[in-house]
């Protein structure tokens, strides 16, 4: 990626990008798309980028990017708060990157099923820090008995996979209450489930 050029007009090329390969995937975007929303021509795309794969590349990153400082509160937080504080920090950083960045979600996918190439590495490199620290966080209180003696791979992955699937597969319980991410309302509901699950009754 060239980065001689003006940021500017790069940033807007990027946020095009996202903006379609989120909505159209990377097959059904093309690099005149981009050009046309970012108001640039697309000799001016590829004075920036030398191919599409490295347009999507940066888009995916720029997503990423916005998660960081998110990541390294949480893992601050982690050190001293007990479930009762920590576990609704979990849930409501999930819950907002699910409702303020689906763009994110959205390239993952796209990543995983379009790409070819590092797209596990860099979703690894990417969101592995997250649920690192939400796994060592368990672990700790695990060893500590402050939280049920679970493996905390799968109670990592188990509270993730609420956050992001529970909308839809609540569509297909009958009688399942659906819940919209993005209020206090659901942070508040995935918290309760979660410390009735994870954190003895006795504390």
């Amino acid at each position: 990626m060239v980065t001689t050029r003006p940021p500017e007009v790069q940033s807007r090329i990027i946020k095009a990008a996202v903006a379609l390969f989120s909505r159209q995937g990377f097959h059904g975007t093309t690099t005149r798309e981009i050009a046309r929303l970012a108001d640039v021509s697309e000799v001016t795309v590829f004075r920036y980028f030398e191919h599409k794969d490295a347009i999507f590349w940066s888009a995916l990153q720029s997503c990423f990017s916005s998660i960081k400082p998110r990541i390294t509160l949480l893992d601050r937080s982690a050190v001293n708060a007990s479930p009762e504080v920590m576990l609704p920090e979990i849930v409501c950083m999930l819950v907002d990157v699910v409702t303020f960045a689906p763009e994110l979600m959205r390239l993952i996918a796209v990543a995983l099923l379009e790409m070819h190439g590092p797209a596990e590495e860099v979703c690894m490199e990417h969101l592995g820090p997250l649920f690192t620290v939400i796994s060592s966080y368990l672990a700790r209180n695990i060893k500590d008995g402050k939280v049920r003696n679970l493996n905390p791979a799968i109670a990592t992955a188990a509270i993730g996979l609420t956050v992001i699937a529970h909308p839809e597969l609540c569509k297909l319980v009958k009688g399942g209450r659906f819940t919209q991410l993005g209020g206090r309302d659901a942070i508040d509901e995935f918290s309760e489930f979660w410390l009735n699950v994870l954190v003895p009754a006795s504390n």
